[in-house]
């Protein structure tokens, strides 16, 4: 490999359980995405570095002439980087937790990314993010940031009022698991042979056109299928994770979502949003998602690096790449390479939503290329779903300004304005008690 040719990334939340996947989906594309460095950087040692002394003994043995770094000191983390690779959780699982479990004892969804728990774990992410762009601006001002920390939609809010010339772009793996769930529905071997049309918010959007590279029209076959089935297609499971109850009940759900409107196909997260005293009725308040996480997917992952480093080896391995990593290898080949890929990406709307907010970080296709994203028009949307995306975006807005303001007064608005929430005095004692969990990480609010 030529080094000269190669690039070096940065993998920012190096202890997440999903960096060894991504560490071998760019493996497995080093032909098309050459490496000459990787290095993880976290703030919590501890945790990273059993997942960096596993992922140097999986680079030792399938690309020695990568050079690799494991830190926790922003100036080395950040130095002589093309890109950073973006994916943290600040506040980790034990602050999930709380996310899902605070509103959930009051009867209203507890969930990472939608409603009281979304917002909370939103005013927390966006310090991290921010934080990490200011070190990469320093330190490599020419680099792009690849993000993917969640809430996305709150995140990219934040980074646009906060960083509006940052070289970030967030991105979402949930539009590409479904998509290749459409793709199979629609007998093709990928969801790169569809070219959709998608728009809303993140987690909050819906696809209205999809054709394979001749044109066909796919969307009827997948609509038959989605009304009786929704998304679940089990011989895609390929994650461990995507196999538990929840997951599959969420999928098989979005038939019911569907119902609301026939035109559009919808994602998978309008469950919390549209049909939340069902998602209340069927969480356990005392084993919510978070735990299922902690004693799965974290459990299962950090055995297996354990493995590895007391084998010193990984020839064996069970880990795996998960959906979202080749995702974002596509997206640095088209920042690199200037292929002008199309792929959906989370941007200013600037128009490209009729009748939307033109600073809505909205999420629909772009043209990718050396320049960044060209967002491609979607013209007008129908009543219900811009009274939809209206209603969130007012929250998203809500929860930022609050951030900045350090305001108490429009972040219970935004909890008040939430569809998970009905009842403005309700939204105001969960505030008081995500003010108290989050004591450590939010602005002090006024």
């Amino acid at each position: 490999m030529n080094k000269k040719n190669a690039f070096s990334i940065s993998i920012a939340g190096g202890g997440s359980t999903y960096t060894p996947e991504i560490i071998l989906m760019l493996l497995e594309n080093l032909d098309r995405f050459p490496i000459r460095k990787i290095i993880f950087y976290d703030n919590d040692y501890e945790r990273q570095k059993l997942v960096a002394d596993a992922c140097e003994i999986i680079l030792r043995e399938r690309a020695p002439e990568i050079e690799f770094l494991s830190t926790t000191n922003p100036k080395d983390g950040f130095t002589d980087i093309d890109f950073v690779m973006a994916h943290i959780r600040v506040g980790k699982y034990e602050m999930r937790e709380k996310d899902e479990k605070i509103p959930l004892e009051h009867g209203i969804v507890g969930q990472e990314t939608c409603g009281p728990g979304g917002i909370a774990y939103g005013l927390r992410s966006i310090t991290g993010v921010v934080e990490l762009i200011d070190y990469m601006e320093e330190y490599s001002p020419n680099a792009w940031m690849l993000n993917y920390s969640n809430p996305a939609s709150i995140v990219a809010e934040g980074v646009r009022v906060l960083r509006p010339d940052s070289k970030v772009l967030n991105i979402c793996d949930m539009p590409i698991d479904i998509e290749e769930r459409m793709a199979v529905i629609a007998g093709l071997e990928s969801r790169k042979d569809m070219t959709v049309r998608y728009y809303g918010l993140n987690h909050f959007g819906w696809w209205d056109d999809i054709r394979d590279k001749d044109g066909n029209d796919l969307m009827p076959v997948i609509k038959k299928y989605v009304l009786e089935n929704g998304y679940n297609l089990e011989l895609l499971n390929k994650e461990v994770r995507l196999n538990d109850p929840d997951w599959l009940d969420t999928y098989r759900f979005a038939k019911e979502v569907y119902r609301l409107d026939t035109e559009t196909l919808p994602t998978t997260y309008f469950k919390y949003y549209l049909f939340s005293d069902y998602a209340v009725k069927h969480t356990d308040k005392n084993y919510t998602r978070a735990n299922q996480v902690m004693d799965g997917r974290e459990k299962r992952v950090f055995d297996e690096c354990s493995t590895i480093v007391e084998k010193n080896t990984a020839k064996e391995t069970n880990l795996e790449i998960g959906v979202h990593a080749s995702y974002i290898v596509d997206l640095a080949r088209a920042l690199a390479f200037n292929t002008h890929e199309r792929m959906l990406l989370i941007v200013e709307n600037k128009g490209a939503i009729c009748g939307v907010d033109p600073t809505a970080m909205v999420e629909i296709p772009c043209i990718v290329g050396a320049n960044g994203p060209e967002p491609l028009s979607i013209g007008e949307i129908p009543t219900f779903q811009r009274g939809l995306i209206q209603q969130q975006l007012a929250v998203e807005k809500l929860a930022v300004e609050a951030y900045v303001e350090e305001s108490y007064q429009k972040l219970w608005q935004a909890l008040t304005l939430s569809r998970t929430m009905g009842d403005a005095d309700l939204a105001k004692v969960i505030l008081d008690e995500l003010i108290e969990a989050n004591i450590d990480y939010w602005p002090n609010l006024k």
